[in-house]
């Protein structure tokens, strides 16, 4: 073969293929800026206070807030205590959706945030550390008269975080604290139309539950879900862009396989980095549609860590292949130093990610941020992963400033050549530059999309500091990583083509007079294990060779 498309391709077949890709990633940012409505929704409730009045709890008994079988309900704690009512009466009740209205399972999934209104009473203070104990109850229905079943149930503990700003004397009686948002719940799907919590507050002075959470007057949730119309775009352009990469990828392999070499490592990365992009591409999304899968959220986040340890390798070995410093090639344990802490920390984000989402597919109340070292601990993956991701970033620049170093001390055997292999040789080294480029961009722009998803992820256990994620981000990112996957895969194909008819770029380049054949002879060899993809590639394996 004669070396890859990108160096055998014209030069005006090239750039229309440059800017059709750039056009398609312009695309792509326009159907999330333009047609798909924000990734979330947000929506407030304020739970109704009922009073259970049974006796006996035999069965569980739901509570609704609102409708024909709507609780009776008190205003306050004031006329619960004119009515001798106890607190292990009172009930707490949120139906979601609001009144009128449906989840839909294109809501894909339900996030619940929990907020205490608690007011300041000089003998009933908030003492520190103190824990709230909650009892909670989810049930669903899919219409407005059948009876609820019950989803899960379960007790759980969130430590109050709660600030008084005002001096803490009897004229500020009333006025209520600042108190942090508290996780509370999370489903991985959303399969039923309505939803309903019942949350009760037991106290227990005796065991000290529920004693020095101050007086509690009020539970605001706030329940985030992905728009439907989002889903649907998000749906469309993975179903689009699966088999479109799925055709350029055995297309490529293909290619591969035609000639009478075998494949070098880079050109299994490119394969592997194919296979990883149909991964996350497939739409599997689609059967959450029609099917109660409560796994799909993880899943989600498996397939996507699987794809960023993949493209995270394939930039090392891709820049690593083209090094000149390098006697040893064509080996993936040349690259264990570099592609082993990429794996091991993939694989403590999976254990983070399954601590959590995989304990609630049992028990969607749990939260790894309830705890102070469950704080701490995922406060510290999260930090810890955005200093990896910058550090990362840093060193792949580094390999490439390397890279074009040693090319660039190259082009000094440039002038020897004959005009016409000059050209071709420095057209061949523009070329790789400038895909070189377009990888550190492509890098640049997933460090800094994977960064800004963990602080989005989280930002709602952090308090005030939000990143607010736009559609078009989202829809941008992910066509780049298809786009710029689809382009390796073509640009690196073997070309059918040969350069300078009856030359082979594989082949000893001679000049026009053979006088300059010994300078032409650097730029390239016909040592096997050093053949490979590109005329670069073959460059810099002569010179690690030297």
């Amino acid at each position: 073969m004669a070396g890859a498309i990108i160096e055998n391709m014209s030069t005006k077949k090239l750039v229309i293929v440059g800017v059709t890709l750039l056009l398609f990633q312009a695309f792509a940012f326009m159907v999330g800026g333009l047609i798909a409505p924000s990734p979330t929704t947000a929506v407030h409730y304020l739970a109704t206070k009922c009073v259970d009045t049974t006796k006996h709890r035999a069965e569980t008994k739901w509570f609704m807030p609102w409708g024909p079988n709507q609780c009776e309900k008190i205003r306050n704690f004031e006329e619960a205590m004119a009515k001798k009512i106890e607190a292990n009466n009172i009930v707490f009740a949120v139906h979601i959706p609001l009144p009128n209205k449906e989840m839909s399972p294109w809501f894909q999934f339900m996030l619940v945030i929990l907020q205490f209104d608690i007011a300041f009473k000089i003998h009933n203070q908030i003492e520190d550390g103190s824990l709230a104990t909650i009892d909670v109850g989810l049930a669903y229905r899919d219409d407005t008269v059948s009876e609820w079943t019950e989803m899960a149930h379960s007790f759980e503990q969130r430590k109050l975080s709660c600030n008084f700003t005002t001096a803490k004397t009897y004229e500020n009686e009333g006025r209520y604290y600042e108190c942090d948002l508290l996780p509370f719940m999370e489903v991985g799907s959303v399969a039923h139309k309505y939803y309903l919590l019942n949350i009760r507050l037991p106290v227990n002075e005796r065991k000290k539950v529920n004693v020095g959470i101050g007086e509690i007057k009020d539970i605001r949730l706030v329940s985030i879900h992905q728009n439907g119309g989002f889903t649907k775009v998000w749906f469309a352009m993975k179903t689009f862009l699966t088999p479109s990469i799925l055709i350029i990828m055995i297309w490529y392999w293909r290619r591969i396989t035609l000639m009478s070499r075998p494949p070098v490592l880079l050109e299994k990365v490119i394969l592997a980095l194919g296979i990883s992009m149909t991964f996350i591409n497939i739409p599997v999304e689609w059967f959450s549609v029609g099917f109660n899968w409560t796994w799909m959220l993880l899943f989600g986040d498996i397939r996507q860590g699987i794809f960023y340890s993949m493209l995270l390798s394939f930039w090392i070995i891709f820049c690593g292949e083209h090094l000149m410093d390098q006697t040893e090639r064509n080996r993936f344990s040349v690259y264990w130093k570099q592609v082993g802490p990429i794996v091991f920390g993939s694989f403590c984000l999976f254990i983070f990610d399954m601590c959590e989402r995989g304990v609630q597919l049992t028990n969607p109340f749990y939260s790894i941020w309830a705890s102070d070292v469950g704080t701490e601990l995922a406060m510290a993956f999260i930090i810890v992963a955005g200093i990896c991701a910058c550090l990362y970033f840093l060193f792949l620049c580094f390999m490439v400033f390397q890279v074009f170093r040693n090319i660039s001390g190259k082009r000094t055997s440039l002038p020897a050549m004959s005009k016409a292999r000059r050209l071709h040789y420095e057209g061949l080294i523009f070329r790789f530059k400038f895909l070189m480029l377009v990888t550190l961009t492509c890098a640049a722009m997933t460090v800094i999309f994977f960064i800004i998803s963990q602080v989005n992820e989280g930002h709602w256990h952090w308090g005030e500091h939000t990143v607010q994620v736009n559609s078009a981000f989202f829809t941008g990112i992910y066509g780049m990583w298809n786009l710029y996957v689809f382009a390796i895969m073509f640009l690196y194909a073997p070309s059918h083509k040969r350069y300078g008819d009856e030359h082979s770029s594989g082949q000893c380049i001679t000049g026009d007079n053979g006088g300059n054949s010994g300078e032409d002879i650097q730029l390239t060899t016909t040592i096997t294990h050093v053949d490979g993809p590109t005329e670069i590639y073959k460059m810099t394996g002569k010179e690690a060779q030297e």
